[in-house]
């Protein structure tokens, strides 16, 4: 039976589509563990389903042996060593697409409440003062949004924002086709020099680590405003430190940090803590019932979907085979070794053993590839035994 373990308190929406699915074991937890108590958790697991703060590195990856899935119920794929699992032969995938409109409306929110210097009246009403004044409050009707990184969360801003009246321009390092009345920059400096409002929308790693760094941030408008809701490492935190407290900038908004703290009861550590014109918020971006809902069964339609055709479109660290119809008696999935011949040696196998291929799907992706058969012919313990124990072989299973 297929031991499905889920991590973070996932939406209830992921196991109703395992059960529908046909899953029935499905083991919940409602927070991240430690290492030495995941390393327990994840023991006979097929399946592993986890969030932002579950942290599955090699060590974990190599711990559970009977591990052939991941599903990252988010967007996010860095707290999992992809590459330990690819040569595991384990599939990871993701959410690209489920908590964009969250994300959207929270980045166009803050912004709305920044113009307006919300968060500074709140909080001096709060303190018993009555600060009735326009002085340096604004709509949100003609400004300039400038957003960099302009993907599937970057260009649903651009949507939302022209409906305010907004004027957007936007930055991405690959050429995109632009929605609505929104328009392309040739150049960063330039987005930053013409918007009141730069917001973030890129991945992480090194090519964006503190792309908003002292030169950045200094070439943006003087009392403009700075949000980032896509990854903590991408801005110089110091640097806009400084800039608002010199009123460079008259705001910012942070829903991702260089470093978050593991649990609730953590503290966050910030220079910007306690600044007026600052929206802090603990990565909640994608946080809403609705997207937390969709989250759930987009994932665990994707993890059900291999596990009964082994089709792996959408994985991130893996060869890609969309779905194909069953044919034949039996379908073998098998990830082996990337090296010459070695889908010949696969079907040499089955001939041997009396499998006829009646269809087959390959592709390959660095190291390894990722063959679906679909055969005729008895298939049972001994010849997955086979297959499993060929030095070419890196993980075979059947559905």
């Amino acid at each position: 039976m297929t031991r499905i373990v889920l991590f973070e308190n996932i939406h209830p929406s992921a196991k109703e589509v395992f059960n529908a699915a046909g899953f029935d074991d499905v083991v919940t937890h409602v927070s991240a563990l430690p290492h030495d108590e995941l390393r327990e958790a994840v023991r006979g697991a097929h399946v592993l389903g986890i969030r932002s703060r579950t942290q599955l590195d090699a060590d974990i990856i190599a711990q559970a042996q009977d591990l052939q899935l991941v599903g990252c119920f988010c967007i996010g794929t860095n707290q999992v060593d992809l590459d330990a699992a690819m040569m595991r032969g384990v599939p990871v995938f993701n959410a690209p697409f489920s908590n964009t409109r969250s994300v959207a409306e929270l980045v166009l929110g803050e912004a709305i409440l920044l113009l307006r210097r919300i968060p500074e009246k709140n909080d001096r009403v709060h303190q018993g003062f009555w600060d009735k004044t326009a002085d340096g409050a604004f709509e949100a009707r003609g400004k300039t949004l400038g957003i960099i990184g302009y993907g599937n969360i970057g260009s649903q801003v651009g949507t939302l924002a022209e409906t305010a009246g907004m004027r957007v321009i936007f930055h991405d390092v690959e050429a995109k086709l632009p929605l609505g009345n929104a328009r392309a920059t040739t150049s960063l400096e330039k987005l930053l020099g013409q918007s009141d409002v730069v917001t973030l929308h890129v991945p992480g790693g090194k090519a964006t680590e503190n792309i908003m760094n002292e030169a950045a941030i200094r070439a943006m408008k003087k009392g403009a405003i700075l949000i980032n809701a896509s990854r903590g490492t991408v801005v110089d935190i110091e640097a806009l430190h400084a800039a608002l407290k010199s009123g460079h900038l008259s705001g910012a908004a942070l829903d991702v940090f260089p470093s978050e703290p593991k649990s609730r009861n953590e503290p966050l550590q910030s220079p910007l803590i306690g600044m007026r014109n600052v929206i802090l918020t603990p990565h909640i971006g994608g946080s809403t019932q609705e997207s937390q809902e969709n989250i759930g069964r987009e994932v665990a339609e994707k993890l059900s979907r291999f596990l009964q055709t082994g089709t792996s479109k959408g994985a991130v660290n893996f060869p890609e085979i969309s779905y194909q119809e069953p044919a034949g008696e039996a379908r073998i999935l098998h990830v082996h070794r990337n090296l010459p011949g070695a889908i010949g040696t696969l079907s040499n196998l089955m001939a041997e053993q009396g499998l006829n291929i009646v269809s087959q799907q390959l592709q390959t992706r660095g190291q390894i590839g990722y063959a679906i058969s679909d055969v005729e012919g008895k298939v049972d313990d001994k010849i997955m035994s086979l297959l499993r124990e060929h030095p070419i072989t890196v993980r075979c299973d059947r559905v």
